[in-house]
C-alpha cells in the first residue's frame, strides 16, 4: 500500500474511533491526514470507498497484531495459540483501542448502510472461520458446524467484552478472564 494511502487510512481509523462513522467528514479526514481533499477522492473515489478501505485496513492491522509472532519463538500448542489470538484483541495499546473502537463504530453504522453491512458480514465470516479453524486444531474430530458455532460464539463474545472494556463497563483483566473462561467452556462443550 502506498505511504499516502496508509496515512489516510490511519487517519480515517482514528477519526472513526473518536467520532464514529457519521462524524467522518472528508475535509476533517484530509486535515487529520495532512493531505488535500482531492487526494482523498483520487485514492478512494467517495465516502463509501473510504469506509470500505478503512474496514480492510483495520482488519489487516488486527491480523498483524494478533498473528505477528516472533518467527524464532517456540511454536504454541493449538490451545495456547487460540487463546493468544483472542486475548490479543483485549490489550491496552493505542492500536488495539483504536481498531476495536473503529470496528464497533463501523458495525453500528452497518445497521443503516447495506453496502457496509455486506462488507462487515464478509469480514466477520472470515474472522469466525479463522477462529473455527483454530478450534479445529485443538479439537480435530469436531464436526465443521460445531466448530463454526463455537467460533461464532467466541468472536461475538469478544466483540461484546471489548466494547464493555473500552467504554469503562469492566476492567481489562476481568474481560480477559471471561474470555479465557469462555474458551474453556467452548472446548469442554465440544469434547462431549
Amino acid at each position: 500500500m502506498a505511504p499516502r494511502t496508509t496515512q489516510i487510512l490511519e487517519a480515517a481509523a482514528r477519526l472513526i474511533a473518536r467520532r464514529g462513522v457519521r462524524g467522518l467528514r472528508v475535509e476533517e479526514l484530509a486535515a487529520e491526514a495532512g493531505v488535500s481533499t482531492g487526494l482523498i477522492y483520487y485514492h478512494f473515489k467517495d465516502r463509501t470507498g473510504i469506509l470500505r478501505q478503512t474496514l480492510e485496513f483495520i482488519n489487516g492491522r488486527a491480523e498483524r497484531y494478533t498473528t505477528g509472532r516472533d518467527p524464532d519463538a517456540e511454536p504454541l500448542a493449538p490451545r495456547e495459540e487460540l487463546e493468544e489470538i483472542l486475548l490479543l484483541e483485549l490489550q491496552d495499546t493505542p492500536e488495539v483501542r483504536e481498531n476495536s473502537s473503529a470496528w464497533g463504530e463501523l458495525r453500528a453504522s452497518a445497521v443503516f448502510d447495506e453496502v457496509l453491512r455486506e462488507d462487515l458480514a464478509r469480514a466477520t465470516l472470515v474472522w469466525v472461520q479463522e477462529v473455527a479453524a483454530l478450534i479445529g486444531r485443538v479439537q480435530p474430530m469436531t464436526p465443521a458446524p460445531a466448530l463454526a458455532a463455537a467460533g461464532e460464539r467466541l468472536t461475538a463474545l469478544l466483540e461484546g467484552l471489548s466494547m464493555r472494556w473500552l467504554s469503562g463497563g469492566m476492567r481489562l483483566d476481568h474481560a480477559r478472564d471471561l474470555m479465557r473462561g469462555a474458551i474453556d467452556a467452548e472446548l469442554a462443550l465440544l469434547r462431549r
